[in-house]
């Protein structure tokens, strides 16, 4: 189970880490850094943590196969769900409800709180290996 998701989630981190990458280039060259806070969740959240989280399942078997399942979906939907929000919240480009993109916001970023919390969970669930 830890093997499927580890590839599931440093898949998803690579394309967050060509988007952010993307944004960051584009930026500087329009000298235009109104995005600099949805690149940089983008790099951090959607790169950087979700990479760590891959690379952990990859080396650690956990006690609670579900968990591993349950945490890669809470922080992949949770991800894109907080830099999505975010990006509309700033831009608004398709001039959706206010409230709606609030919603949107807040129902991302607490996805992503819960996936960091079952993350330190499973942290204490490893299954000891003996050398």
């Amino acid at each position: 189970m830890e093997q499927i998701w580890s590839i599931r989630l440093i898949r998803f981190a690579a394309i967050f880490g060509l988007v952010g990458t993307f944004i960051g280039s584009h930026m500087a060259g329009q000298m235009d850094y109104a995005l600099k806070p949805i690149h940089a969740h983008i790099l951090l959240v959607g790169w950087l943590s979700v990479f760590a989280w891959g690379i952990f399942y990859k080396v650690y078997t956990i006690k609670y196969k579900k968990l591993v399942a349950i945490h890669s979906i809470l922080g992949m939907v949770g991800a894109l769900g907080l830099t999505v929000g975010m990006w509309m919240y700033n831009l608004n480009p398709f001039q959706l409800d206010e409230s709606f993109v609030t919603v949107f916001f807040i129902v991302g970023g607490t996805l992503l709180l819960l996936a960091f919390l079952l993350f330190v969970v499973i942290t204490f669930m490893v299954e000891r290996r003996t050398v």
